[in-house]
């Protein structure tokens, strides 16, 4: 019992931050959800208007092309970070000359904040300047403007979310991997299974709790990411690149739609906890059924 009350007391501060930059912030988007404000209006005054805003979102084709862009980009983005982060993962297993350093700028991305991200990819990829294009043009032949091409835009931002997050994923399914026991490989291999074999039936069931995990992340991070495609695109050309982030930033402060922003707050949060249940009852829960 004394044990018990000891952690309740080293947990309550951590509880107390959770329920007033959580939970609370959590109610009151929830509140203005169901109300028609901007604060900056000659009237402030919010009004009530029930579930106008969430029939609203329904027909709001700006809103459905950013849902439909946004899943496009962490489809691309979030696979593509999956499975470079475990081939990487996977030669870090090795030992190689220089495998320390390679390790150490591996990782340097994830220690820059997303708006420098951003800005520096912008700079890259500016036609007038940027050494992207010069090179693409010098040695390809092939002109590249995000800012007028709609597919070169959202390639662009893919690419450079994969460059920034793949670490992430390498760092953790390489704990993953260093921590596997090698009883069930030495048997593998003297039962004369082969390295697919040995990746289906043994190490992918092993590593997937990392696995599931890594995708949690980097899924939650991708469907509310504004600060790099801001800074490089605007959400332009047109609405290529407006994800639900960026849209949702552009109808709380140039619009002060606050009301309608809250709405579309509550359904991306809604989404997200669909997508990692989803994904939770495809990988982990058949595991854990078979085990009990």
């Amino acid at each position: 019992m004394k044990s018990r009350g000891l952690g309740w007391i080293l947990l309550f501060p951590t509880l107390v931050i959770l329920f007033f930059f959580g939970v609370l912030p959590f109610i009151y988007v929830v509140f203005v959800s169901f109300h028609s404000w901007n604060p900056f209006a000659a009237d402030p005054t919010m009004i009530f208007n029930g579930a106008d805003n969430f029939r609203k979102i329904v027909f709001d084709q700006a809103f459905l092309n950013s849902l439909g862009a946004t899943v496009m980009f962490v489809f691309f983005a979030v696979f593509s970070e999956l499975i470079l982060g475990y081939l990487l993962a996977q030669a870090f297993m090795k030992d190689f000359p220089g495998k320390g350093f390679f390790r150490t700028i591996h990782t340097l991305p994830l220690i820059m904040a997303p708006i420098i991200v951003g800005s520096v990819w912008k700079l890259m990829t500016t036609p007038s300047i940027g050494i992207i294009p010069h090179y693409l043009d010098e040695w390809f032949g092939i002109t590249m403007n995000i800012g007028t091409s709609a597919p070169a835009a959202f390639a662009t931002i893919v690419i450079m979310d994969i460059w920034h997050w793949t670490p992430l994923v390498t760092l953790t399914l390489l704990a993953a991997l260093v921590s596997l026991p090698a009883d069930p490989f030495e048997q593998a291999q003297i039962d004369g299974a082969g390295k697919a074999q040995t990746f289906w039936h043994i190490t992918l069931p092993m590593i997937a709790p990392a696995v599931v995990a890594t995708v949690f992340i980097r899924l939650m991070d991708a469907l509310r990411t504004v600060d790099e495609v801001w800074m490089l695109t605007g959400g332009g050309p047109g609405s290529a690149t407006r994800f639900l982030g960026v849209h949702i930033f552009k109808e709380v402060f140039p619009k002060t739609n606050y009301g309608y922003g809250s709405t579309i707050s509550v359904i991306v949060l809604y989404l997200t906890i669909v997508a990692c249940w989803l994904l939770y009852v495809t990988m982990l829960a058949p595991r854990q059924t078979k085990r009990s």
